[in-house]
């Protein structure tokens, strides 16, 4: 399996991480989550928002739960965010849409990772790539992107 971007950042921060492969191309993160046999509260995906201000802002998530954009607006003090329209995804972050992951971007931005992360010892999300999902600790992925956490779902 050729490394993604995603791997070789925590390869270089020497961090502690396991991927798992699942079949079936481009799947919702619910699809995703059972074909991993996880939890969808375990399971994160990877939203992209631009600010007014022009700012972008990446928001991680349980796969079944919906982004608050008022409470991800005020966890960045930002007045308003939207969602990057998903023509905008490759060209910013060099990731295509169901494969985008918070770890090497082409630019790093500031993320932030649902508080209900918390609970859990590990948490799954892309591993940028279709078919990938890299498994972590939230501090290991704290420690290769700027990271704060806030609840920001429905």
């Amino acid at each position: 399996m050729d490394k993604t971007n995603a791997m070789r950042q925590l390869d270089r921060k020497k961090a502690v991480y396991s991927v798992h492969i699942y079949e079936g191309g481009a799947l919702s993160g619910t699809e995703v989550a059972a074909a991993l046999g996880q939890d969808p509260a375990r399971v994160f995906k990877t939203l992209v928002t631009v600010a007014k201000s022009g700012r972008h802002y990446v928001f991680m998530i349980p796969v079944a739960a919906a982004l608050d954009l008022k409470k991800a607006a005020a966890a960045v003090q930002e007045k308003a965010l939207s969602m990057l329209p998903q023509k905008e995804l490759l060209p910013l972050t060099g990731y295509v849409h169901g494969g985008c992951s918070p770890i090497g971007m082409k630019k790093q931005f500031p993320t932030v990772l649902d508080a209900s992360a918390a609970q859990y010892d590990t948490i799954c999300f892309s591993a940028g790539r279709i078919g990938l999902q890299i498994e972590t600790s939230p501090s290991v992925l704290a420690s290769v992107v700027p990271l704060q956490t806030a609840e920001v779902t429905d």
